[in-house]
Order: structure tokens, then C-alpha cells, then sequence
């Protein structure tokens, strides 16, 4: 079976951190037997290019300088900030459309895979239609976003669902949103984990940084943590980029209710609200619980963090755009390496944190409650312990890349038989 996968974002090259669930789900099709392609916009005059043997169709859609709506940072982000990037987007639509026919017409897949499918359907849907190629639209949950903003996207996404044989959602939260636009068959298809845990190469990059991670060269870079305080701080995690939605100030603020001796917040990445970020962690009482932002790491610095901290925290909000979580994979990730987790009851994280078997869920912009639940865990090896066998069992069951691409290739044959 050939596939042709469509996406804004693809990595530009072998250390690229962009989007490691999609590369990771693109290397398991190809081993489950699949031939695979990318079709991805260029990024400053980046030409077509192969990564882990598959081919990645770059178009082009202006001039080099200019080609930069994508990569690096959400393309609504972008445009929010420099509105002139708007201009790009109907030459981004048409040229994708062009490229996407010239593919189809040469390679003749037996699937279309969009993901983002505002705009990228109607990228897909001239070949889709002229050549009959069942079209599969992936939603993550951001393009859904824009319809709060922008009432015209709606009638064009429920157009576009209407077109596709089938619809994959990233989250029950997404699942949701699409069918108040039309009332469809949602297919529920989360993301793995994108670490490489099975021995038989490279890991590729955790979620939020920027190199491949290598924690160990046993798949768990650490034991369970042991939860109570003895020798040193109770270190608590968080990994990802400092922007809005990821509710890092609430973080910083959960620290006054939490004891300097006995508590410590290491926020690793960057993003547009670091300096931000580090003035509010500067403002906090002197008897708060220590922070510590680490910047960029390297794998190796990465993966020792991991190792030394007693529990992973995502403490997402819904930000002023309406923009929260769509699932929250940095999560699977760290319940893989053997870390309990606290996150926001928010978006699509409830789909991997069921509250008190896989993790805690605390109510989102609540200080308090997550300082609470890092104190319970610090105070309790058992809880650590059973959310820590909970965590292990409800990813095998929920978020295997096995089942994940076995369930994809299903609804693939059956968009094939239709």
C-alpha cells in the first residue's frame, strides 16, 4: 500500500526536532510494509529531500527569504504576530495543490493522509478527486481553533470533512469539536511515544526539545523515583516550550505553597515567555520552593534530568486564543521513563491522564492544587507507585504504536474498499 502524508511541518533534516510523533508514526508504517512520502512546504528554499529513507516533497511557495509560515512555530502564531505573513497563504494553498497532483499523477498512492486539514484538504482534494485516491483528514485540535476567530473557516472545514473517507481526531477533546461542525465518524488515533525504546537504533527527540534523546540504553533511564524527602530536594519537571497554553506561570506561582528545603521546579526549553517567566520566578518569596530554568539542553543533560526528578508536570491552560493541549505526548513520554505526572485537566491530556490511575489531574490556573498533588507525592510511595504501574498499563492498552498503526492501516483498507 503506498501513502501519501501531508502535514505544514516535517523534519528539515536528521536532527530536527519538528513533529517527532508524525516521523515516528511514518517510521512505524514503513515497518508495518507501507511505501511512504511526505508532501511538506519548503522552509527557506529547503528542496525535496529523503529522512530515514523516506522521501519528503518540499513546494514552493515564494521566494526563499520569504518562506517561513511554517516550521519552527505554529503558522497562526506567525501570522498573529507579523499579519503580513497572511499573504503567503493562498500561494502556499496553490502550489501545494499543484505539487500534490504532480505526485499523484507519477507515484499514484492508495491513500491521501492530511493532517491539519485547514488548509491541507484542499491541498489534497484536486488529486483525491482527479485521480480517485481516498482522502484521510488527521485533525490535532489547532486548525478547529481558528474557527473562533474566523467564522468563514467553518463552512470550509465541514465542506472538507463532508469529502473524506474517513477523519482521525488526536484526542476525545478534538473528536468532540469536529462532530459539532458536522456530525461524522470520528476515528480516535493519539500519538506513541516517540522514544525509541526497543534497542534497534537512534532515539528520536523528546517533545519540547530540540536534539534525539538518549536516556539509557535500557529504554528507562531511571528506577521509580523514591517519592519521600531524605538527603535531597523533591525535584519536580517540566519540559516543553514557555509559551501561553502551557501554564508555566501558574507553575512558578505554585511554588509559594511549596517549602524551599524540601521542593525544587526545574523548567527546562525557551519560548516567548521566558524572560516573562523569569522575572515572575524572580518576585516569589524567598521561602518558596527554588526554580530553576534551564534553557536548551543537550540529549545528555536532558536525559539527566529525567533521571533526577521525582515527577513530571504539565500545568496547561486553555490560553486566550482558546489554544490548550490536543493530547499532551510529552506526558506518555515521561510516564515511559519512569516519572509520575500532575497535569491540567484540560484539552486532550485527560485521554492520557486518567486522575488517580495514571496520574493526577488538578483543574487548570490552580496554584494550590498543583502544589498540593506535588506534596502528596512526595509524602506517599505507594501512590507513586501504583500511578506508576497505572501509567505503564494504560499506555500499552491506549497508546502502543502497534495498535496505533494497526487500527490506521484498518481504516485504510476500509476507506481502499469503499
Amino acid at each position: 500500500m503506498k501513502v501519501l502524508v501531508i502535514g505544514s511541518v516535517y523534519p528539515r533534516f536528521n536532527e530536527d526536532a519538528e513533529v517527532p510523533w508524525l516521523r515516528t508514526s511514518i517510521a512505524h508504517l514503513k515497518k508495518a510494509g507501507l511505501q511512504v512520502q511526505v508532501l511538506a512546504p519548503a522552509y527557506k528554499g529547503l528542496k525535496s529531500h529523503e529522512i530515514d529513507g523516506i522521501k519528503v516533497n518540499r513546494f514552493r511557495y515564494a521566494p526563499a527569504n520569504l518562506e517561513m509560515l511554517t516550521h519552527e512555530e505554529g503558522a497562526p502564531s506567525k501570522m498573529a504576530s507579523k499579519p503580513w505573513l497572511q499573504l503567503l497563504a493562498i500561494p502556499y494553498i496553490i502550489s501545494g495543490f499543484f505539487k500534490c497532483i504532480a505526485i499523484c499523477r507519477k507515484w499514484r498512492p492508495d491513500i491521501i493522509h492530511a493532517h491539519w486539514p485547514f488548509p491541507h484538504a484542499y491541498i489534497a482534494l484536486g488529486a483525491a478527486k482527479l485521480f480517485r485516491i481516498p482522502l484521510v483528514l488527521n485533525f490535532h485540535g489547532a486548525e478547529l481553533l481558528l474557527i473562533r476567530k474566523k467564522k468563514w473557516v467553518r463552512p470550509l472545514l465541514k465542506f472538507a470533512i463532508g469529502q473524506a473517507q474517513a477523519v482521525f481526531a488526536n484526542s476525545s477533546f478534538t473528536a468532540g469539536r469536529i462532530m459539532a461542525i458536522r456530525d461524522v465518524k470520528v476515528e480516535w488515533s493519539p500519538y506513541g511515544t516517540t522514544l525509541d525504546n526497543s534497542g534497534e537504533g537512534e532515539r528520536l527527540p523528546l517533545a519540547g526539545t530540540t536534539s534525539p534523546a538518549t536516556p539509557s540504553s535500557g529504554g528507562h533511564p531511571r528506577n521509580a523515583p523514591e517519592p519521600h524527602i531524605v538527603n535531597g530536594k523533591f525535584k519536580i519537571l517540566f519540559v516543553g516550550r514557555h509559551i501561553e497554553r502551557k501554564g508555566i506561570c501558574y507553575l512558578i506561582e505554585a511554588a509559594k505553597y511549596l517549602p524551599r528545603d524540601q521542593f525544587e521546579i526545574r523548567i527546562v526549553g525557551v519560548g516567548d515567555l521566558t524572560e516573562e517567566l523569569k522575572k515572575q520566578a524572580a518576585d516569589m518569596p524567598l521561602e518558596s520552593a527554588k526554580i530553576i530554568f534551564t534553557g536548551k539542553l543537550s540529549p545528555e543533560a536532558l536525559a539527566d534530568e529525567y533521571r533526577s526528578a521525582n515527577v513530571f508536570t504539565l500545568p496547561a491552560i486553555v490560553d486566550s486564543k482558546g489554544d490548550t493541549e490536543g493530547l499532551g505526548v510529552v506526558l506518555i513520554e515521561a510516564m515511559e521513563l519512569g516519572l509520575p505526572v500532575v497535569a491540567s485537566n484540560v484539552g486532550g491530556i485527560p485521554d492520557v491522564v486518567v486522575d488517580g490511575v495514571s496520574g493526577i489531574l488538578v483543574p487548570e490556573k490552580d496554584p494550590k492544587a498543583l502544589a498540593s498533588a506535588f506534596k502528596n507525592l512526595a509524602s506517599d510511595a505507594g501512590l507513586v507507585r501504583d500511578l506508576l504501574a497505572g501509567a505503564q498499563k494504560h499506555i500499552a492498552a491506549c497508546f502502543s504504536w502497534d495498535k496505533i498503526i494497526e487500527r490506521q492501516i484498518q481504516t485504510y483498507n476500509k476507506c481502499i474498499k469503499k
